[in-house]
């Protein structure tokens, strides 16, 4: 298959503009040399660069599928950044994220998905359920969606909660084949009842050569700070592992989605 390698920009943060004051993050807007807003996603927030990797390659791999993610950008805080800002907290944070963070260009004037609102599609939420079994994306349920509507489109956003399994890496290769379990709390569950068609369709969109290249942009820096592997390929090695063996191996969460949704009904 043919695939240009992904090119992440790098902008570098001028300006925090104010926090957005949800879960334990503390991811904010701020202004670019760019002149764009974004959602900066801090390095030294509570799961460290880990989220920063799971929102990296869950995003890519959701633009590669074809599905709408805003812009991933890698963003440079620079050490004087925070000396002004009044919080104590978020100064702290600043701090502890001087260097490469990662941000999503900001979608204004976005409304956060109600599925009591809005109905999606059964492709379009087969597509969605499927990537996050496969991502295993714990955080997409009906109390906090991590979806948004823009203009009259659905946009996914947060991947940070995905491949948990990198948390404690004893016994991954277990993890990559077992289906998702939290799969039953997903959002659109209920509405994804074409699995088996999108299955298909995405097994035909991912390989390994895509994988290897998403995962490829991890920067060297964020892997450095894991102490578990030999070198920094080697723990790049065992994240396109993980992926491409799950994979191989979609029927078995795929099979279990349907399960718990027909447990619904």
């Amino acid at each position: 298959m043919n695939y240009n390698k992904p090119e992440l920009r790098h902008i570098q943060v001028t300006r925090y503009v104010t926090p957005l004051r949800e879960g334990g993050s503390l991811p904010a807007i701020v202004e670019a040399d760019d002149d764009f807003l974004y959602v900066l996603k801090f390095k030294g927030a509570g799961q460290g660069v880990k989220a920063l990797i799971a929102e990296l390659i869950g995003g890519e791999i959701a633009r590669v599928l074809g599905l709408r993610v805003p812009e991933l950008v890698f963003a440079h805080v620079d050490e004087a950044f925070g000396r002004t800002e009044p919080d104590e907290e978020i100064q702290d944070l600043l701090k502890a994220s001087t260097g490469l963070n990662l941000a999503l260009h900001y979608l204004s004037r976005s409304i956060t998905y109600d599925p009591a609102v809005t109905t999606v599609d059964p492709l379009l939420a087969s597509q969605i359920v499927w990537l996050d079994c496969f991502l295993i994306n714990m955080d997409r349920t009906v109390r906090n969606t991590n979806m948004l509507w823009w203009h009259k489109e659905l946009w996914l956003i947060d991947h940070g909660a995905s491949l948990y399994f990198h948390h404690s890496w004893q016994g991954w290769e277990e993890k990559a084949i077992k289906p998702f379990a939290l799969i039953k709390d997903h959002v659109l569950l209920p509405q994804a009842s074409v699995l088996e068609e999108v299955d298909k369709s995405f097994r035909a969109l991912l390989d390994s050569e895509i994988i290897h290249s998403i995962v490829k942009l991890i920067p060297d820096e964020w892997l450095a700070a894991d102490t578990s592997f030999t070198s920094i390929e080697e723990h790049r090695s065992v994240y396109a592992r993980f992926l491409i063996t799950r994979l191989s191996h979609s029927s078995t969460f795929v099979k279990a989605a349907q399960d718990a949704g027909k447990a619904l009904i």
